[in-house]
């Protein structure tokens, strides 16, 4: 059964984070917006319906968003923000032969002297990301793979908190969204337990670093 004008507005919205962080930060044109929905609108109540109803459900769902954001608690968390740049990141299948290279690279990697290492497997393919002066091991051990990117001049933004961030509900979501916003591309994300790494490309990671910065300062507290 077909809803109200605003409650079709809001499942609209809901659908799209971009739409609704637009709306939070005042920072999209109404009518543009509600001239843009109009058809989705239309076909979700099977009927005409005009723009200024439109833009007067996009206002008042923007207010409430707007007092949903002020409301919310900050965390309750201290961090640390670090970044680790010449980092080289590989994207290959993965087959039988996965772990062996796996084990030799770890023989070849110096973790106790803080060098880069980190491994994703998944399913059908395996990614690892490293210091770059291991890149030609890296290579030597992966010759013959099918490899199906690679990435180099990357760097590490790294949040290491205090207390467990996989038991907060969102933090992931909320610096990935930020993150795009920005139009910054995330190469791979890493985490563990307490610590949350974002690897990007050289030239975007200054800026992804204050973005990250500026987010946690918003929206956390020791």
């Amino acid at each position: 059964m077909a809803g109200t004008i605003s409650q079709e507005v809001k499942n609209i919205i809901d659908k799209s984070p971009f739409l609704s962080e637009m709306l939070v930060r005042d920072i999209v044109s109404y009518s543009n917006l509600a001239n843009e929905i109009k058809p989705a609108v239309e076909e979700r109540l099977t009927k005409a319906v005009n723009s200024p109803a439109i833009v007067m459900a996009l206002r008042r769902y923007a207010d409430e968003l707007r007092d949903e954001a002020k409301r919310r608690p900050r965390l309750k968390m201290s961090y640390e923000l670090s970044m680790k740049t010449n980092i080289f990141d590989v994207n290959l299948q993965r087959n039988e032969n996965s772990i062996n290279i796996l084990n030799r690279l770890y023989n070849s990697v110096q973790l106790a002297k803080g060098e880069f290492l980190n491994v994703s497997l998944g399913t059908f393919e395996m990614s690892i990301s490293i210091s770059d002066k291991y890149t030609s091991t890296l290579k030597e051990l992966i010759s013959g793979e099918t490899v199906l990117n690679e990435f180099h001049d990357l760097v590490a933004i790294t949040i290491a908190f205090s207390g467990n961030f996989v038991e907060t509900p969102g933090l992931v979501y909320m610096a990935v969204r930020k993150l795009a916003l920005e139009n910054i591309n995330v190469i791979e994300i890493l985490s563990t337990m307490n610590v949350l790494s974002f690897v990007v490309g050289r030239a975007e990671s200054m800026r992804a670093y204050e973005v990250l910065q500026t987010f946690l300062e918003d929206s956390t507290t020791a």
